[in-house]
């Protein structure tokens, strides 16, 4: 174990000019170049020489390639390549590489990854058949209109239904569109359903959404032949991976490539995954010996950034007489459309594992299959797999209790795991590579403890009042859920510190920044732990110049792998200064003392950083391995009123609360966990990637694509509480970027429900458009009649 924060802080605390600074609110630092237009995005990328690309891809959704014809288009002024997947493979018959599997890397999904380009087979709308490189954009669209393309349609597979019937097939290799099933087993599941005297069963439906960021992707890569280096612009959440990837396809060393990392609008889980372009453009710039650019416009990216969350699911709840949930079973089927992404397997894997969500459930037996289909490759989006099971385990609490004449407040009071119960286990999950091992067990909490803050927050007892009404013709419900949120994946983070010859501090992360505040709460660790003020440390992050080895920002792991990581360094830097100073102190270095950029010796003699960095090379690496996640946990209650003539719900209060450990900085956890709660709030409601039988994309603009804006939901409120500091990291933090979107489709659910009680209406497909709503009243006033 690294040394713990609590070693550290009073030395700090006492010598910060304006600290500690965890634990407080402190304004984003990164705020006053963004807000003045001085981030650097890709699109800012301008180098000499840069050309332009543009890709040709694929308006079919299933098709075998009989033949490509460039010869016009690599004809035209301006244009200086055209690539297939003939100027790609190694050899004539070779296959084009194929984009790797970083998350659950199952040896059975091989045959299943997506080639980098079009070789013989197309499988889903978009694909990427050639490459068009030209002095500008416009030049190399206009020649993709010159490629003549011979294609033999096949037929779509447009759903998991037909892809399960295995009459297509969509890879010649397989013998099933099924890639694998995951399971989770805990106690005897049978015996527990035997042993019930309730069962409530439910079929859910989840539609498929796209995790829309401010800013479309983009890459830009220059080649340098004389040197034989290749530099990636626009790299995002897990650069060191994306840069062994595309040098192991490239044929190169890891060291000729360099993946710079810029500002990003966002990544919501699929920003930053190894895309084909990831590969495409660099190859290009190679093979033209000029630097090139290519940035997605807005409908490449509705079409091509890692779709997720389309699911369907028939599960069980067995209860006891009392209201004690003596189990779950059931199966999901996830349609993955036609490959995995990186991540692909996480959001199936997870709906097994932790449909039981904060409840202490000892029979478990749930499958989930990943089905493919011909529609976009499915990645993650954020909260993968446990929004999905968080709304379907609490709408089988709400409808069990009811159907058993039960309160759901009391049924979830009595099953809810609470400190007594950590380490609470969670099931076994088949198959599972290496990395999973870490969700095996809660590290900390009282999951009940914060159900019930929820409730006195939200004033439960207060508005149960309302609970059914109508009022000027709305009717009123109110609903409430909970949520785990698993967080701080490992393996490992790095981070180094190096004292410049002029004293400067600069502090090398292996993190990343997506958007979510890092160089504020990193910069908040360092300058607590060196006992320095924030002002006085330059924070670089994630570009693979800067460390041997750094693994990003994904699953909520930005602030514990890489804070933790930063406290290993810091304590030897520390260590280092007092060696360094202790020959010109003239005493031991366990009797040098360190007060802000100044060392002291016990007869007070001292000497600042920049004039021991006049003769001394400082520089040390911090490391912090950990394969236990943390598990951040909390509940959230809403109150809406439903018009019934028209199906639309007001959203009139909502209320989420969040035990995340540790808080770093209060101000951006508050920010994640709203903003979480919006885009939860936007697949409730809005949000749904549409597909017709042809696997044609029908929502490729956002006016067809509904995201939530700033004025859609303006009555949320937050409350973080710090009660159970994780003991696996020495910030006692716990991972907690997605608590907020994990809950609120089950809380709106629920609430819905309530409210349309007189009705029978019972909410479980998503998302809940005003039509869907408007219909499913109707369906249940025709059944009345």
């Amino acid at each position: 174990m690294n040394a713990r924060l609590t070693d550290i802080l009073p030395e700090s605390a006492a010598t910060a000019d304006d600290g500690p600074y965890i634990g407080r609110s402190v304004q984003r630092v990164e705020d006053l170049r963004l807000l003045r237009g001085l981030g650097r995005y890709a699109d800012d990328v301008a180098l000499p020489g840069m050309l332009h690309a543009a890709m040709l891809r694929s308006s079919i959704a299933h098709a075998r390639v009989r033949g490509i014809d460039a010869g016009a288009a690599r004809a035209m002024p301006g244009v200086h390549a055209v690539i297939t997947a003939a100027e790609i493979a190694s050899a004539p018959g070779q296959p084009v590489p194929t984009v790797p599997l970083r998350l659950q890397p199952l040896p059975c999904m091989e045959p299943y990854r997506q080639p980098v380009i079009v070789q013989d087979r197309i499988r889903h709308v978009g694909e990427v058949i050639a490459i068009v490189i030209a002095d500008t954009l416009a030049l190399a669209e206009d020649a993709m209109e010159a490629i003549e393309l011979d294609l033999e349609q096949l037929p779509a597979v447009a759903d998991w239904k037909t892809s399960a019937a295995d009459e297509t097939l969509l890879f010649d290799a397989t013998t099933t569109n099924r890639g694998v099933t995951f399971t989770a087993r805990r106690g005897d599941a049978d015996a527990a359903f035997a042993a019930a005297v309730h069962i409530q069963r439910e079929h859910f439906t989840v539609q498929r959404q796209a995790p829309v960021t401010m800013e479309a992707r983009g890459v830009v890569a220059d080649w340098d032949a004389a040197n034989g280096r290749l530099i990636v612009y626009g790299a995002a959440k897990v650069p060191f991976f994306n840069r062994h990837a595309s040098a192991r396809m490239l044929g190169m060393p890891d060291s000729a490539v360099d993946f710079i990392e810029g500002d990003t609008g966002g990544s919501f889980g699929a920003r930053g995954e190894f895309y084909v372009e990831d590969f495409l453009v660099p190859f290009a710039a190679r093979h033209v010996g000029r630097p090139v650019k290519w940035i997605s416009d807005r409908r490449e990216d509705l079409m091509t950034m890692a779709q997720s969350r389309e699911c369907e699911a028939d599960v069980e709840m067995a209860f006891a007489a009392d209201g004690t949930i003596l189990g779950v079973r059931g199966t999901a089927w996830c349609d993955l459309g036609a490959y995995p992404r990186t991540n692909g397997l996480i959001q199936p894997r997870n709906i097994p594992h932790f449909l039981t969500n904060a409840y202490r459930i000892e029979a478990v037996h749930v499958d989930s299959h990943v089905q493919f289909t011909n529609k976009g490759p499915a990645g993650t989006y954020r909260a993968p797999g446990r929004a999905e099971t968080a709304m379907f385990c609490e709408r089988l609490i709400e409808r069990g209790a009811k159907a058993m004449g039960l309160d759901p407040i009391e049924v979830r009071r009595r099953n809810l795991v609470t400190s007594s119960d950590m380490p609470w286990h969670f099931a076994t999950l088949t198959p599972s590579a290496p990395e999973s091992s870490g969700l095996s067990e809660a590290d900390s909490g009282d999951y009940l403890a914060a159900f019930e803050r929820c409730l006195a927050e939200f004033d439960w007892q207060g508005k149960l009042a309302l609970q059914g009404t109508v009022v000027d013709g709305l009717h009123h419900g109110i609903g409430v859920a909970c949520f785990i949120e698993g967080g701080a994946a490992g393996p490992r983070e790095n981070a180094k510190i190096e004292l410049a010859r002029d004293g400067s501090i600069t502090l090398y992360v292996g993190s990343t920044s997506v958007g979510q505040g890092l160089e504020t709460s990193l910069g908040q660790i360092a300058a607590d732990a060196l006992g320095i003020p924030m002002s006085a440390l330059t924070l670089l992050h994630g570009s693979t110049t800067y460390l041997h080895e750094g693994f990003g920002s994904y699953h909520s792991r930005s602030t514990v792998m890489g804070g933790s990581a930063i406290i290993e360094a810091a304590g030897k830097f520390k260590q280092a200064v007092r060696e360094a100073a202790a020959t010109y102190l003239e005493c031991l270095p366990e009797q040098v003392t360190i007060a802000g950029t100044e060392a002291k010796s016990p007869r007070g003699r001292s000497i600042g950083f920049a004039e021991l960095a006049k003769n001394e090379t400082i520089v040390v690496d911090g490391t912090f391995a950990n394969h236990h996640h943390t598990w951040a946990y909390g509940a959230a209650a809403a109150h809406v009123a439903v018009d019934a003539r028209t199906g639309d719900v007001s959203l009139l209060d909502y209320v989420v609360v969040e035990d995340v450990g540790r808080a770093i900085n209060p101000l951006l956890l508050r920010g994640q966990l709203l903003g979480g709660t919006v885009q939860g709030l936007g697949g409730a409601f809005l949000e749904e990637m549409v597909y017709d039988a042809e696997g044609q994309m029908l929502t490729g603009t956002l006016a067809d694509y509904l995201v939530p804006t700033a004025t859609d939901f303006p009555r949320l409120r937050a409350v973080i509480t710090e009660d159970f500091p994780s003991p696996i990291n020495p910030i006692g933090a716990k991972g907690a970027g997605e608590g907020g979107t994990i809950v609120a489709p089950a809380v709106i659910v629920n609430a819905i429900a309530n409210a349309l009680g007189e009705y029978g209406v019972n909410p479980t497909s998503l998302p809940l458009s005003p039509s869907r709503l408007w219909h499913m009243i109707d369906d249940a006033r025709r059944a009345a009649r």
